[in-house]
């Protein structure tokens, strides 16, 4: 059965008292409602006899009634029973995020699911209505969820990210599961990520070894030196530097966008927070006296005397360790590791990223974008918040903006 047209108070209420009024059974049930207009379908079992004639009729003088457009169908039992069978199919979300042409976004994306197999069984707007007329479009956040049985994960999520890289969208393609739905801890590198800087390579510059610090990243990312060795020789080179210049780099230190509202947000939803960083531990600290955050693992710099020393005291917090950590709180909060969430940026992050229950890179290098499940890049931090199914209504009662 299907009922469009105008939407009316208490249509629903009519429509289901007809229903109980002949014994009709509901089976299934899916309504919308777009700028006043009702789309709402039912799957119904009607027992055999008058009962059936008698409740078309009832439907028919309903839609006389209300205006409403009710078109009813048989289903024979056995497309029913196939039907049934299929709510065992394996279900996913994609969460896009567009700013311009959505209507060509969409156009790609359901091409994208079509080609692999997969059907599409809802579209929810996550984020705001949006004004007519603005030179510069807002985003429009979109949660669509597919089901059937997908061959080849990787070739979508390949065929995704050629579209969004053509189209300049952002989006996360993950399994419905109940831990989607259950998240409890987000943990946060720090530099580039968190904060839109990185701070080794700021304090190099004050302390004026900008270029033999840049000269070890080099090294060390043509694979001449791993991260701990090339971490110990450029932090060697801080060697006499104030601590007072790493107290002025972590004061103007910048959230990057969208980094504030994400945190307040995610307070108030009751979630842990961490930042796990191959930076640096006093930085760390600063962050989390402003935004609240509960956990901060980072490098530390020796200073005596108010001067920094070159040396780092304790474990170096590298790529495997960022992981490690990562399995850490999850343990000490006793959540699983589906139930986190890690945003990152550089190539150090990976396994922190692809042991999270979603990792997510942000503005990231080339190579993390390929490799990990989920990527922002044109949007702020906050847009993690719809990758986790909030809509900008839970956002906005989390800021107290209702």
């Amino acid at each position: 059965m299907t009922v469009s047209g105008k939407d009316k108070p208490g249509l629903m209420a009519m429509l289901t008292s007809l229903l109980a009024r002949y014994q009709a059974q509901v089976l299934d049930i899916g309504q919308a409602v777009i700028h006043e207009e009702l789309a709402l379908g039912l799957l119904v079992h009607v027992p055999q006899g008058p009962e059936a004639a008698q409740l078309r009729a009832a439907l028919k003088q309903l839609a006389a009634q209300t205006g409403a457009l009710v078109e009813t169908r048989p289903v024979p039992a056995d497309d029913y029973r196939e039907w049934a069978a299929g709510s065992g199919q394996p279900r996913r979300v994609i969460t896009l995020l567009m700013r311009g042409d959505a209507t060509a976004v969409l156009g790609a994306v359901s091409t994208l699911t079509h080609r692999h197999g997969l059907n599409i069984d809802t579209v929810r707007r996550l984020s705001g209505r949006l004004p007519l007329g603005e030179a510069a479009p807002r985003r429009l956040c979109a949660e669509m969820r597919v089901r059937g049985a997908l061959a080849e994960p990787e070739a979508l999520q390949a065929d995704l990210m050629a579209a969004a890289a053509e189209l300049a969208f952002d989006f996360s393609l993950h399994e419905d599961t109940v831990f989607r739905r259950n998240r409890r801890l987000v943990a946060f590198d720090m530099d580039s990520t968190l904060i839109g800087v990185e701070v080794m390579d700021e304090l190099a510059r004050r302390h004026g070894v900008g270029s033999e610090v840049s000269a070890i990243t080099r090294r060390a990312m043509a694979g001449e030196m791993d991260f701990k060795a090339s971490f110990r020789a450029r932090a060697a080179l801080l060697a006499g530097m104030p601590a007072a210049t790493l107290h002025a780099v972590a004061g103007n230190a910048a959230l990057n966008p969208g980094a504030g509202r994400l945190l307040k947000a995610l307070r108030h939803f009751g979630y842990r927070t961490a930042i796990i960083s191959g930076g640096f531990q006093y930085v760390g600290e600063q962050l989390k006296a402003l935004l609240g955050i509960d956990y901060v693992f980072a490098n530390e710099l020796e200073v005596k005397d108010g001067l920094v020393t070159g040396q780092v005291r304790g474990e170096i917090i590298d790529a495997e360790r960022k992981a490690a950590l990562l399995r850490h709180i999850a343990q000490q909060e006793g959540i699983r590791l589906a139930q986190t969430i890690a945003i990152g940026d550089g190539a150090n992050d990976l396994p922190m990223l692809s042991a999270a229950g979603l990792g997510v890179a942000y503005h990231a290098k080339p190579v993390v974008r390929r490799t990990a499940s989920h990527a922002i890049s044109n949007f702020g931090l906050d847009s993690v918040l719809y990758l986790m199914g909030f809509s900008d209504r839970d956002i906005d009662q989390a800021l107290g903006n209702l």
